[in-house]
């Protein structure tokens, strides 16, 4: 953890070097059009990645762990059940003082009060790939996995965010470079942008609350 808390800082200080971080801000009497999120919802399919751009310190910092493209600071695997859109998703801190893997309603985890965007992005599943992946979501969310702190990618018993949905991608496709891997100041990790910077996934919608 101690290792993990010296890179954040490490690129805090050289963030500048990278890719500039988007501009992106609302304030609380900046309005959004619940059209927009009505939409959005109406095109979400089973396995779909959504993302979100916190606007928090926590948040901002984590998308410097992007190296292409920090737009967006966490993200969650899409299941439709009963007509319920629910995401999976692994969190810690404050958010989620269990620190176990959660499955929130979509309004939830993207809700326009704590968030300064979104999007979905689809993978190139097949209907198999699709329920081995409901699978595996199900799998890691019923043995309560926690929440892994010291953002280890070589360990299963906890896991991060970004490293759940690669996990969970990994073990539906058997595909080891489904997803890309960064490495950088002697880290390997899933960073956000690796999720959808790959020619598996497609961007299905995006919008900035403004």
């Amino acid at each position: 953890m101690d290792r993990f808390i010296s890179v954040c800082i490490l690129i805090l200080f050289t963030g500048s070097c990278q890719r500039p971080t988007p501009a992106l801000s609302r304030g609380p009497d900046l309005p959004y059009d619940d059209s927009l999120i009505r939409h959005a919802r109406s095109l979400l399919r089973d396995g779909d990645l959504v993302l979100r751009t916190g606007n928090d310190f926590i948040s901002q910092s984590l998308r410097l762990f992007s190296l292409r493209d920090r737009t967006y600071s966490h993200g969650g695997l899409v299941r439709i059940r009963g007509g319920k859109l629910l995401v999976y998703h692994a969190i810690g801190g404050e958010d989620n003082p269990a620190e176990t893997l959660r499955r929130d309603p979509l309004g939830y985890f993207w809700d326009p009060g704590h968030n300064l965007g979104i999007a979905v992005y689809r993978y190139d599943l097949n209907p198999g790939g699709i329920r081995k992946l409901d699978s595996m979501e199900q799998f890691f969310y019923s043995r309560k996995v926690k929440f892994d702190l010291k953002f280890d990618l070589k360990t299963d018993d906890s896991l991060y965010c970004t490293e759940f949905i690669y996990k969970s991608l990994l073990r539906a496709t058997g595909d080891s470079s489904y997803i890309p891997l960064t490495h950088w100041a002697g880290m390997t990790y899933v960073a956000t942008d690796n999720l959808f910077l790959n020619p598996h996934a497609k961007l299905v919608y995006r919008i900035s609350f403004r």
